[in-house]
């Protein structure tokens, strides 16, 4: 029986083309991720690209040759659906949730990868065009909006005071300085550091920079203090 024509092996120079251009497209993305030094940099997503492009052409090219035979279908389409929701466990294993920061980092990555996958998906499927815009699109959202992002949608960090007293210090004594100026901190958190205790205090977000410095300010009254920082 003759493959219809659509169903017809690539040719190794298409094959080839497909899988040097995903790596590419890839390799733009990855570049500005790795600029920023995050887990998934570079070579993640030239790696998820090729092989989702890879993926893509095994699925709507490689059984070509048990088409015709009694019960066999052929559905491209599963094999890129399983890239789209396998990319997510990679994609999880970015994401890290700070505890002490209170924030979750690594979204973005996770999300980076996710189109990545899907460019790899195009570039495979021969969609040239489509992949190409996609990662631009990729690209100006990472590298061109991130710092208007943060110039005009940033919100202000934790206020924070880090505090250094000797282990056999009285840590009331910090809460009581602070419930006097009336501003009790929203998060205490103890960590014993060889002969010395580290309180790390966390204020709401709105807090003003004078205020912070006030408070750290009374705060040198503490007995037994032997060091104190101030941050964001």
């Amino acid at each position: 029986m003759l493959v219809p024509p659509v169903l017809a092996m690539l040719a190794p120079r298409e094959i080839l083309v497909r899988l040097l251009l995903a790596a590419a497209l890839g390799a733009v993305v990855g570049f500005e991720r790795e600029r920023h030094e995050w887990a998934a940099g570079l070579r993640t997503h030239m790696l998820v690209c090729v092989g989702a492009a890879l993926a893509i052409i095994v699925s709507a090219f490689g059984f070509r040759d048990v088409l015709g035979a009694p019960a066999v279908t052929l559905d491209p389409s599963r094999i890129a659906a399983q890239v789209i929701s396998g990319i997510g466990f990679l994609g999880a294993g970015t994401i890290i949730f700070l505890e002490r920061e209170n924030v979750i980092h690594g979204l973005t990555t996770a999300a980076g990868l996710w189109v990545v996958a899907a460019v790899g998906l195009g570039v495979g499927a021969g969609m040239y065009l489509a992949a190409g815009v996609a990662t631009a699109i990729a690209w100006t959202t990472l590298a061109v909006l991130k710092p208007l992002e943060r110039r005009f949608l940033a919100r202000p960090g934790r206020a924070r005071i880090l505090v250094r007293v000797e282990a056999s210090a009285d840590l009331q004594a910090i809460q009581a300085i602070l419930a006097a100026e009336g501003q009790p901190p929203q998060k205490l958190t103890l960590q014993r550091q060889g002969d010395a205790d580290e309180v790390e205090l966390l204020f709401p977000r709105g807090l003003a920079p004078d205020k912070l410095a006030q408070l750290a300010a009374v705060l040198r009254a503490v007995p037994g203090l032997r060091a104190i920082e101030v941050g964001r």
